[in-house]
């Protein structure tokens, strides 16, 4: 099995539904798949219900208020999830969408599975531990932050969960993947209920782009680290400490609800660095035309083209098509060559000389007025995927308008995020062009 984190994996569930992949890295993958699905279909938000998804799984809902949290039951017709009506709305939300999670594992349906905190007993919380990162993309997915260049205390942040109406625990992991200020989140749950015994392991971690390298999954907590005295749900508490990655570091920790049956609540912790000029923002905005990009040779010029398309349409690729005749004409015999139902995904790549490429990423399925958006973002993130392996080979930079907002009506903020997770995150620099602001017409009298 490929390893992204130390864990040494052995919850049977979650070997078989990771195969040879990292299971973190599995679910994510699939958990965001079928939010870009639910997106494409008219799922918006905040707050975002995780009943649509659950409804994309022929699941059915329904409240009872006998349970202490939230439960998956396995039926011939379908699978039932109940949740307990009682709780806090946000954590309502988060407890249905950790059930759905667990409907991405083939053995679901074995057993029912209560939602409960008994990690110590066997190697459960493996699989439990999968289905809250797939909970926290469910209620707070790709697209619902802004990237933000620094991160408000602690005290602020949970002011704004209270204003997005979600756990903390969803949106600590959103803030921190659209970070530009190196920052790692982590989890931590105690073991023993007294005040002698009682001590906290993490239970998972997630790091933003520039964080530094480092596994923190399993990993016990320092009994004097200030992570320890976060005794209540809600309150907080900060310090420098090393003991993270070695050097100097501010912590900054929270009291979240403790797994059903435990006395003292979890942790959540922010840990903060400094940034270095490798971790700057790797996403550049400017006013111009991508027809005259900025910086330095070879250049690879971004399109978003639909899966019909026989030659480029209005706006940039209009243009593009009136400088580059050759290249449409190159990238129409391209188009027509790959069967219909296998060109979402692919890149079509037409040089115009020795410095500039132009690369129509086929994201868009047919075209015309639509109910729902005609983007397909699955499809871009395969071909930005694909973009990115281009661009380290060949040592280009990218350059691209907004694609995807046009005629396809995407979400920027949702497109933003995945160029974040293809190209960014792989050290390419994006630049983006927005059409210099023109002043409003205005009567002289």
């Amino acid at each position: 099995m490929d390893k992204d984190s130390n864990i040494n994996w052995t919850n049977e569930s979650v070997l078989a539904f990771a195969g040879n992949a990292d299971p973190i890295h599995k679910i994510k993958e699939r958990s965001q798949d079928l939010v870009l699905k639910a997106q494409e279909t008219g799922w918006e938000g905040p707050p975002f219900n995780p009943t649509f998804i659950a409804e994309m799984l022929n699941a059915k809902i329904r409240a009872n208020s006998s349970i202490s949290d939230a439960r998956l039951i396995g039926s011939e017709a379908q699978p039932i999830i109940e949740f307990n009506p009682h709780q806090v709305r946000a954590r309502v939300r988060f407890s249905i969408a950790h059930e759905v999670a667990h409907l991405l594992f083939s053995d679901w349906h074995c057993r029912t599975r209560n939602r409960s905190g008994d990690r110590d007993s066997d190697d459960t919380w493996q699989l439990e531990l999968l289905c809250n990162l797939a909970a926290a993309e469910f209620v707070l997915p790709i697209g619902s932050l802004t990237p933000n260049t620094q991160i408000a205390p602690i005290e602020d942040l949970m002011q704004q969960c209270c204003a997005y109406d979600v756990s903390v625990e969803a949106f600590f992991i959103r803030l921190v993947k659209v970070s530009a200020q190196p920052t790692i989140v982590f989890f931590a749950s105690p073991r023993g209920d007294s005040d002698t015994s009682r001590s906290y392991r993490i239970d998972y971690f997630v790091a933003s782009r520039n964080a530094p390298a480092v596994h923190l999954s399993n990993r016990p907590v320092p009994d004097e680290s200030v992570v320890t005295q976060c005794t209540a749900i809600g309150y907080t508490n900060r310090a420098e400490e090393s003991w993270v990655v070695g050097t100097r570091s501010l912590i900054e920790c929270v009291g979240i609800p403790a797994y059903p049956g435990r006395t003292y609540p979890r942790v959540a912790t922010l840990v903060g660095f400094q940034p270095t000029t490798s971790s700057l923002a790797s996403v550049e905005y400017f006013h111009g035309n991508v027809l005259t990009p900025r910086g330095d040779a070879p250049r690879i010029l971004c399109q978003l083209v639909n899966d019909q398309a026989g030659r480029w349409g209005g706006g940039v690729a209009k243009q593009m098509a009136s400088m580059y005749p050759d290249a449409e004409s190159d990238f129409s015999l391209a188009i027509r060559a790959i069967p219909r139902d296998k060109r979402l995904g692919q890149v079509i790549l037409t040089k115009v000389d020795e410095e500039t490429t132009i690369a129509s990423l086929i994201a868009q399925e047919g075209y015309g007025k639509s109910m729902f958006p005609r983007i397909r973002y699955a499809a871009l993130e395969c071909c930005l995927d694909t973009l990115s392996e281009i661009a380290l080979t060949n040592g280009a930079s990218v350059h691209m308008p907004r694609i995807g907002t046009g005629s396809a009506q995407g979400k920027w903020e949702v497109i933003e995020e995945i160029l974040d997770d293809t190209l960014i995150r792989a050290g390419l620099t994006v630049n983006v062009y927005d059409s210099p602001p023109s002043k409003p017409k205005v009567e002289l009298f």
